[in-house]
Order: C-alpha cells, then structure tokens, then sequence
C-alpha cells in the first residue's frame, strides 16, 4: 500500500533532484529514503527517477506521480488544519514567512504581542525574499506570508493590513540643498543606492523614481538597507527607505529624511494565504494583531 511517507519522501525528492538533500529535509538517512523511494516504485510498478548516484531525474511519469503527491499531500495538511481550528482561533503551529525588509522591524514586537494574546501558538519564522516566500507558500511549506502587495497569483488570498510611506534618505549636511517642494525632481539626478537583485524594495524603489539610467540602476546592489544606510550616511548616494525601518536604521547625526509634500509613495503591506486553507480566521486574528501593533509603532516613534 503507499503511504504518506512515501509520497512526502518522493515529492521531497521531487523538488530536490538530490538524495542528500532530499534525505536532509525529510530529517532521514540517505538509505532509508531510498529505500521508501523503491518501495513506492514497486508498489505502482513504474519507474519514477533515473538515478545517476546523487542526482535525480524524473521520468515522464515520475513528473506525473509527483504533481499528484504534492497534491494529496496539500489535501492531508489542510485536514489537519481543518481538525486543528477546533481549538480556537492561533492555536498550535503557524508557519510564517517574512520579506527581510520588514522582518527586523516588526517581528521582535510581533512575537512579544502573540505571546501574550495567544499563548498555544507557536509561530515558526521563514525570512527570505518575495518570490521564494510564494512559492513555498503555493507548494505548502508556509501557511501564510507577510510581504509588500500585490500578489499576482489566482491560488492566493491577499489582506491588506498596513501602508508604509517611503522617504528619501540624504546625508545629513546635504539635506539642506533638497528643494521641499519637488523633492522627486532632484531625486532623479541623484546615486540612487538599492538592494540586490530579488528584493521586492529595490523593484519598488525603480518604479517610483522611473529611472532609466542603466549604470544608476548598477551602482550597488546591497544585501541589508543597513549596509545602504552607511553608504548614504557617507555620502555616496541616496536611498528610498520604508518608513518602518527609520527608526531602526536612521542614524539623525549623519542621515536626514526627506518626505514628499504630496501624494508619497508608499507600499502596502499584507498577509497572503492559499486560498484552499481553512485557517481564514487564524490569518485574520494574526492581521489585527500586525496592525495594533503597527499602530502602536507609529504612534510611540
């Protein structure tokens, strides 16, 4: 008979296209995965993967068995969710994913605040980049995700909870040159500093300031807005910063902050789930929870 061990195991291996790593993540030794892998394959009476020592390729049909475990497997942890939410509203696990370019910002206070408010859950944090975030979150590794909207995905939901306006970060002894009216306009001529490739901020920093200037776009591409933040500090360039992350990165002394007169920029942050979950009311008691806590932020800073 197959089993759900198998199935976890085959699709592991699946999305691995390694036997080591595959055998890492489902937390067994390299042999015993095999050995459910081959025990599957009789069971069906096909040959799922080629194996060519470490790496794997699927055959045609083995691609086929693999679209369909991940499916089943989708189906059994949503019954578990479904038997879970009998005990209330955040209760037991609830795995989350976070951009980078919230997470420090708002998770310390987060988890203080779901500590207190509901103390049977626990929240287990995966801090990566937007694209990675959604397709675990589509493939079933996260229950849901905290990032910048939208979300182009028909298998996804989307709530709003929050709008984070950008502001313009200058070196502090240059601020006094930024016009107050029009600050875009000088925006425009300036070394804008962005994060690496992938990072939903430095898309969103490009769409607002329409740049066109390709060596402007290449000037740095960082890994932290900290790292960014001492290169403006320095006086080699300029940045768009959330203005959740000022208080945590603006050093006052050597960094001024410049705000647009009308209309700012901004992001909109929310919480994304699979639309086939059944833990609707857990996604939403942990949005309310994000906003009072964003609202008592903004209102404390």
């Amino acid at each position: 008979m197959v089993t759900l061990r198998q199935l976890r195991y085959f699709e592991t291996l699946s999305r691995t296209r390694h036997f080591g790593m595959a055998a890492d993540q489902c937390a067994v030794t390299q042999p015993a995965l095999s050995m459910q892998i081959k025990e599957l394959e009789r069971e069906l009476g096909i040959e799922l993967v080629e194996r060519r020592g470490n790496v794997v390729t699927l055959t045609a049909v083995g691609q086929e068995i693999a679209a369909r475990a991940e499916a089943i497997l989708a189906d059994v942890r949503e019954l578990a969710e479904c038997a879970r939410q009998q005990n209330g509203v955040l209760t037991g696990s609830l795995r989350l994913g976070i951009i980078p370019s919230v997470a420090p910002y708002l998770l310390p206070s987060l988890l203080a605040d779901a500590e207190r408010a509901y103390p049977s859950l626990e929240l287990l944090i995966r801090e990566t980049q937007t694209d990675t975030l959604i397709e675990e979150l589509v493939r079933g590794d996260l229950d849901a995700a905290l990032l910048a909207l939208p979300v182009q995905n028909a298998q996804l939901e989307t709530l709003a909870l929050f709008d984070d306006r950008f502001l313009i970060a200058v070196q502090a002894k240059a601020a006094r040159d930024w016009p107050a009216d029009d600050p875009q306009a000088r925006l425009k001529r300036e070394r804008l500093l962005l994060l690496e490739e992938g990072h939903c901020l430095r898309d969103q920093a490009l769409q607002f300031c329409s740049i066109a200037n390709v060596q402007m776009r290449k000037a740095l591409g960082a890994a932290s807005l900290t790292t960014i933040m001492q290169m403006v500090a320095a006086g080699h360039g300029v940045t768009l910063l959330p203005e959740l992350c000022a208080d945590s990165e603006v050093d006052r002394r050597r960094v001024a902050l410049i705000a647009f007169p009308n209309d700012p920029p901004r992001r909109t942050i929310g919480l994304v789930w699979r639309r086939s979950s059944v833990r609707r009311a857990d996604f939403e008691a942990l949005g309310k929870l994000i906003v009072a806590r964003r609202e008592e932020g903004s209102s404390s800073s």
